[in-house]
């Protein structure tokens, strides 16, 4: 039998990698402008939540660079042509803006007078970088049509700054081809769009999803497809804990109800031993039945009809544990009981020893039998 070679570590793969060791973990503390324009609100309040991480391969996240190292270009091509830009405020940051305690902002990557199209008006600067086939599309349609979340973008970009125009400028990265489209002002659309960012961040449980259907876009490459339509469970944070609250009376700050503190962001992404989960995000599984003082919780698994606890199952044991029928299953509650166990499923696949199957001896069959 032929041994498969091991997988050969080329000079492109190790670059890409490079990219996912030295990748940001995390989520960003605030609802960005960026994203407020996403069609699924749901979408937006398991993202301000911190739900779930989403992973980006070495490939993804050099092409975000790509994108980033497009801006400076795109400056200097506009002040090539006689527009005056502004891309830093006086403290040489972007320009940058907060709303609802601090909890929704947005950073514009800057502003110019001097367009050709409208030479005595500032304009707010937004660039992006598109593929052909979105290209094309932006051609046909404008920005409002064929990319609404940009769109929507620079409405906020717009009402926070006063000022009324937007210059959207797209580079087709297969083809170097540049796109650019002036965008009014909508007080309207602004408008609209600052109370939904207040609901998804004031709602204490999550909107109803966009769709039924998780195998149809947008469901079907969502990052929480599986905690809107399997069971998968959130992460543990404090954003997901029924005991922290985003207060608006400040700067992006939070509170813990537990702990009786404000809570920052490395305390928000650690959580604690306390933590609860937000009882809706569980309901794919667990239906909540009793809650007491004491912040027991007790839960109907819907898998198994049966009722587990926390804290005797842990938040992290509900999260890290894959087949959800095993929470509250009685052998498992047995082991939990007598030797403290945890309900994790899996383990490393370096471990040394053997699984059941590797040592158990391979009967023959006798001659003549099958």
């Amino acid at each position: 039998m032929s041994v498969l070679p091991k997988e050969q570590l080329t000079t492109a793969t190790a670059i890409l990698r490079q990219y996912e060791q030295v990748a940001e973990s995390g989520r960003r503390g605030h609802l960005g402008a960026s994203e407020i324009g996403h069609e699924c609100n749901r979408y937006l309040w398991l993202s301000f939540r911190w739900a779930k991480n989403p992973t980006f391969d070495g490939r993804i996240l050099r092409l975000f660079e790509s994108g980033n190292r497009e801006e400076p270009r795109l400056i200097a091509n506009l002040r090539a042509i006689g527009a005056d830009v502004h891309d830093r405020d006086e403290n040489g940051a972007q320009f940058s803006f907060k709303d609802i305690g601090g909890h929704f902002s947005g950073s514009m990557d800057g502003a110019a007078k001097g367009l050709p199209e409208a030479p005595d008006v500032w304009h707010v600067l937004e660039f992006k970088t598109s593929n052909a086939k979105s290209f094309a599309a932006l051609e046909k349609h404008g920005v409002e049509k064929s990319k609404p979340q940009h769109f929507k973008q620079m409405q906020m970009y717009m009402g926070w700054s006063g000022m009324e125009w937007a210059m959207y400028i797209v580079v087709n990265k297969d083809t170097d081809a540049i796109y650019s489209e002036r965008v009014a002002l909508q007080p309207a659309k602004f408008n609209q769009l600052l109370a939904k960012a207040q609901r998804i961040i004031s709602d204490v449980e999550p909107p109803i999803g966009i769709s039924e259907n998780s195998s149809k876009v947008p469901c079907v490459w969502c990052t929480f497809k599986d905690q809107c339509h399997g069971t998968e469970a959130p992460q543990v944070n404090c954003r997901t804990c029924a005991h922290s609250t985003p207060e608006l009376d400040g700067d992006a700050r939070w509170s813990c109800q537990v702990h009786k503190k404000d809570l920052d962001i490395a305390t928000q992404r650690a959580g604690c031993a306390e933590h609860r989960h937000i009882p809706v995000l569980l309901g794919r599984f667990a239906e909540l039945m009793d809650a007491n003082e004491n912040h027991v919780l007790t839960y109907r698994n819907k898998l198994t009809n049966v009722e587990f606890q926390q804290p005797a199952y842990s938040s992290a044991e509900i999260t890290a544990c894959e087949h959800k029928q095993m929470l509250g299953e009685k052998v498992v509650d047995a082991f939990k009981r007598e030797f403290g166990a945890s309900v994790f499923d899996g383990m490393a696949d370096d471990l040394p020893w053997a699984t059941v199957e590797d040592i158990q001896p391979v009967a023959k069959p006798k001659k003549g039998k099958k």
